[in-house]
C-alpha cells in the first residue's frame, strides 16, 4: 500500500471542496492547514442566505467580463475568501498557516491571504492575475504548483 503525501492529500481535499461551488464560470475549493490539521475550508459561491449564480445568473457572463477582471461584478465570494471568513467566524487563528487551493489566487484574495498571515500557497490551476503574483512575491509568500494526475483529480 502506498500512502499519498500531505500536499497531495490536502490538494485532493481542496478539489473535493470545490464540488460544492455554485459558480457558473469556475469551481474553486480552498483548505487552510496548520501543522497538518485542517482549520477551515471554503468554496466559491454567494453570501449566506443569498441566491447563488446557478439560480440568479452570472452578471460577469452577461456582461462578458474577461477572467481576472472586475471582481466586484460578481455576487459570489471566492473559495479562499470563504475559507478565511469561516476561520474568522469561528475564532480560529490562521496565522502561519498554509493554503491549498484549486486555483492560483486573484489579487483580492492575495491581499486577504497576506493580512491573514498565511505563509505558503499550494495550487493546481493558474489564474490570469499578474498583480496577485507580484504581491505574493513582495510579501515573501511561497507559491507552489501541485499537479494532480487524472486519477487523483476525479474524486
Amino acid at each position: 500500500m502506498q500512502v499519498i503525501g500531505w500536499d497531495d492529500y490536502f490538494m485532493q481535499i481542496a478539489h473535493l471542496v470545490s464540488k460544492r461551488s455554485t459558480c457558473l464560470r469556475r469551481q474553486v475549493g480552498a483548505v487552510v492547514v496548520k501543522e497538518k490539521r485542517i482549520l477551515a475550508t471554503g468554496y466559491n459561491g454567494a453570501p449566506r442566505g443569498m441566491k447563488h449564480c446557478d439560480e440568479a445568473g452570472c452578471i460577469r457572463e452577461i456582461m462578458k467580463v474577461p477572467s481576472g477582471e472586475r471582481h466586484e461584478l460578481c455576487r459570489g465570494l471566492h473559495g479562499e475568501q470563504n475559507a478565511i471568513l469561516q476561520a474568522a467566524l469561528y475564532g480560529i487563528s490562521i496565522k502561519d498557516s498554509v493554503l491549498y487551493t484549486t486555483h492560483q489566487p486573484c489579487v483580492l484574495c492575495v491581499k486577504m491571504i497576506i493580512n491573514a498571515g498565511i505563509t505558503h500557497i499550494f495550487y493546481s490551476n493558474g489564474y490570469p492575475d499578474e498583480l496577485g503574483g507580484k504581491l505574493l512575491q513582495e510579501a515573501g509568500i511561497t507559491l507552489t504548483k501541485v499537479l494532480l494526475d487524472k486519477a487523483q483529480a476525479v474524486l
